[in-house]
């Protein structure tokens, strides 16, 4: 199983957190919080309920505000970032068939607000940002991906905007995340109450990590990164088939045929991508192909000529207790 190093963030940060409402943004507050509390902590996010669940349930430090807006308004950004070190853009619109059936509405929120989130950090003087992307943004074939792609190449040449001694733009890109609001976990134990389960295709393989696992992996990218990269935690496969025997293994399974937008295995480097990655013993460095700033390339192994990072032909696949563990 893959661990990423527990969170370590600097002392004496003021951190604001866009979507801090969301299963990421709310695990990450807590992590942040238990370990290393910061000097200002802002949750930024559109829905005043979630807001006061959060507090409701005990998120609620001397440190922390909540701010209510949304990033396709660049005024209330620039607002909620005034003395501000460091953006963790969490925000989206992120279900894939809403986003098919809203397309305009995820193009104003994952393009557009990452523009938003660049312009309002260079001119608030923020230090860092740095945004979730998905496997999804890899060889996209659905509308989310295709805008979390377009995402990543702001927040990689968002650099450019800032200048040398500016704010710095990276992201971190991973698979599915355990658990969270949208994954298929909840699906099927809710299925599980019918006595069956409703497989897209049995050959269907994903990427997966805890939301944990996904916090540490961004606060340890948080103090490496120097601008302009897109860092790739090496993580652990699991057939869909496997995540079913785990949940339900006494139900009745029912083959519906892959959705649009989806694909069978998911991809997190592509073979292009490749020639320009560089390999560590936890993750994978992908640097920007044509940095026009003062980006100081990393030292290490390239992964070897035509090759992808597949969740497929993965190294590394969950064993059931692995899995059982997990969920």
């Amino acid at each position: 199983m893959w661990y990423a190093q527990p969170m370590s963030i600097e002392n004496g940060l003021s951190i604001l957190v866009t979507g801090g409402t969301g299963s990421f943004g709310r695990k990450f507050v807590e992590i942040l919080l238990k370990n290393s509390p910061p000097r200002k902590l802002i949750v930024f996010s559109r829905d005043e309920l979630k807001q006061y669940e959060m507090r409701r349930d005990g998120y609620d430090a001397d440190c922390m505000r909540y701010f209510i807006g949304d990033v396709r308004d660049v005024d209330r950004l620039r607002r909620a970032m005034h003395d501000i070190d460091v953006v963790i853009h969490a925000a989206a619109l992120k279900h894939v068939p809403a986003c098919e059936y809203n397309p305009i509405e995820a193009i104003q929120t994952n393009i557009l607000g990452a523009q938003n989130i660049i312009n309002a950090a260079i001119d608030a003087g923020v230090k860092k940002v740095l945004a979730l992307s998905t496997d999804k943004a890899v060889n996209p074939v659905n509308l989310y991906g295709a805008t979390k792609l377009c995402a990543e190449k702001l927040f990689v040449h968002g650099n450019v905007y800032s200048g040398t001694g500016g704010t710095r733009f990276s992201c971190v890109r991973y698979g599915n995340v355990a658990g969270s609001r949208g994954s298929v976990v909840p699906l099927f134990r809710a299925q599980r109450q019918s006595g069956a389960i409703s497989i897209t295709d049995e050959r269907m393989t994903r990427f997966w990590l805890t939301l944990e696992q996904g916090v540490n992996f961004v606060s340890q990218c948080l103090e490496l990164m120097r601008g302009g990269e897109i860092f790739i935690p090496k993580i652990p496969s699991a057939r869909l088939t496997d995540v079913v025997e785990v949940i339900a293994p006494d139900c009745r399974r029912k083959i519906i045929g892959i959705r649009p937008g989806e694909k069978l295995h998911e991809c997190l480097l592509s073979e292009d991508e490749a020639r320009h990655t560089i390999e560590r013993d936890d993750m994978f460095i992908l640097e920007p192909e044509d940095p026009a700033w003062a980006f100081t390339r990393w030292e290490g192994a390239r992964p070897k000529s035509n090759w992808r990072y597949s969740s497929d032909t993965n190294t590394r696949w969950l064993t059931a207790e692995q899995l059982r563990t997990m969920l």
